[in-house]
């Protein structure tokens, strides 16, 4: 599982920040580009350099089992590195100096490669094995990689953080959140070493590879990283098929409604053949138009003192507040269709005025959903539904719904 999580985040890491290179060519400064590139690659570079393929592939031997774990970990901390480069050159501008988070990281990588050479470590299976002189070192080795990378995680997160509750609503600011979340992510990463730490001071050896909850960690934080930096250039065929989805799903809940009301005045039906021509979005808006048509016309059906009954009699049968408005609408509706069936009218003057929505269509649409819902399963709706049909003569199942 671990080499499956290594082989995948090698390759998200260089397809998701080599296609982002490729994007931001003709507006990203040349040295941010650098720093975007000098991440994406360290970062692959840091997980494939332990793998089990990249020991077949570089022969095996002992320089690998001796530098392969620190080669690993000196990538690490150069990605590191590129990424609070490329913040502080978003925050400061393409000309600022690199200042203290460069030095900070030319002493660390300097003191790893210093501690590591001190302790000595040797390679055995899949141990790295640590004498009793060398583990002091390798501990000191194992807690600067820490520090550093919670200071330069810390930096980091503050400074994703920040832009990301600057930031309108929209793809930027979803990227940026999930930015964060990649940040938070490698926090959890980097912080595991606290557990190889643990088992130096306990047993004197740690896995020479990646153990399956840092591998994890890893995972999401890249995973996290390339979404948000490619949110932008996916996130909008990404909301059109969201978008076709909620527009299909909206249609067919509102189609029992619509049938009814077709039923009773035919004439809604702007073109009875057409379904979904035109795509869903154009249906549910031609739908929601049919539906209020079918509304206006059937306003002389409406009995003027329902609405107040029923209010009452949902209220008392404990639908909730939110409900109400919806149940009383489709009980109105119901009642209204048999009443036209029977040819039963109010007086125009005892008929109030029609209370449309003026809103969208999703909104219009959202609120037809709660209508149609309670047309064909509210208690309250049925049994006005056969008191008007008792009341005008009607058998219950008459009106065709």
């Amino acid at each position: 599982m671990t080499e499956t999580l290594a082989y995948f985040l090698c390759v998200l890491g260089f397809a998701g920040f080599s296609y982002k290179l490729v994007d931001a060519r003709n507006n990203q400064p040349l040295r941010r580009m650098w720093y975007m590139a000098g991440f994406g690659v360290c970062i692959a570079l840091g997980i494939l350099v332990l793998t089990p393929a990249m020991e077949e592939l570089a022969g095996g031997g002992v320089v690998f089992d001796r530098f392969a774990t620190l080669a690993g970990d000196e990538f690490k901390l150069g990605a590191m590195a590129f990424a609070v480069a490329f913040v502080r050159s978003m925050r400061l501008g393409e000309g600022a100096r690199l200042g203290w988070h460069a030095v900070l990281t030319f002493v660390t990588l300097a003191a790893e490669v210093v501690l590591y050479l001190v302790a000595q470590p040797t390679r055995e299976g899949e141990l790295t094995m640590l004498t009793s002189r060398g583990l002091p070192f390798y501990v000191a080795y194992e807690v600067l990689f820490l520090v550093y990378g919670l200071i330069s995680l810390a930096f980091l997160t503050a400074v994703f953080a920040r832009f990301a509750a600057a930031a309108e609503p929209g793809p930027l600011r979803a990227g940026l959140w999930l930015i964060v979340a990649g940040v938070c992510s490698a926090f959890g990463w980097t912080f595991w070493d606290v557990d190889d730490v643990r088992q130096l001071a306990v047993t004197g050896f740690v896995e020479a590879r990646e153990d399956v909850p840092s591998a994890v960690f890893a995972a999401c934080s890249i995973g996290f990283f390339s979404l948000g930096a490619t949110l932008s250039v996916w996130s909008p065929s990404v909301a059109k098929i969201f978008g076709w989805f909620r527009a299909y799903r909206s249609y067919r809940r509102i189609e029992p409604l619509w049938t009814a009301l077709r039923a009773a005045v035919p004439g809604i039906a702007l073109d009875p053949d057409a379904r979904l021509t035109g795509g869903a979005e154009f249906a549910l808006y031609r739908r929601v138009i049919e539906i209020r048509d079918g509304h206006l016309a059937l306003r002389r059906h409406f009995d003027p003192g329902l609405p107040e009954r029923v209010h009452a009699n949902a209220r008392s049968a404990g639908i909730p507040e939110g409900r109400l408005a919806a149940t009383v609408e489709a009980a109105t509706l119901a009642a209204a269709i048999l009443s036209e069936r029977a040819g039963r009218c109010y007086p125009e003057s005892d008929i109030p005025p029609p209370q449309l929505a003026d809103a969208g269509v999703a909104t219009e649409a959202a609120w037809l959903v709660q209508v149609s819902r309670a047309f064909r399963r509210s208690e309250v709706v049925a049994r006005v539904r056969t008191e008007a049909a008792a009341e005008l003569g009607l058998v219950s199942g008459a009106a065709g719904y």
